[in-house]
């Protein structure tokens, strides 16, 4: 199993579990969803060199989010 990285956007920082590596990756946030896409080939990918990590940076979001909604 994967690792994705997120880069900016309300979820800058976590890392989540990744089935397959997508260019892009739609995560649920709040009463919305956010979309992150894979800019640079995954990290990792040898058999001993620790688990396997994709980069994704933030696009949009399907809605306005309010941070007061949070």
């Amino acid at each position: 199993m994967a690792l994705a990285r997120l880069h900016g956007g309300p979820l800058d920082g976590q890392i989540i579990p990744l089935g397959a590596a997508d260019d892009k990756l739609i995560v649920p946030y709040s009463e919305t969803q956010v979309v992150y896409s894979r800019r640079v080939e995954p990290k990792g990918t040898g058999a001993h060199d620790g688990p396997t990590t994709v980069d994704y940076w933030y696009d949009e979001s399907l809605e306005d989010i309010d941070p007061s909604d949070v």
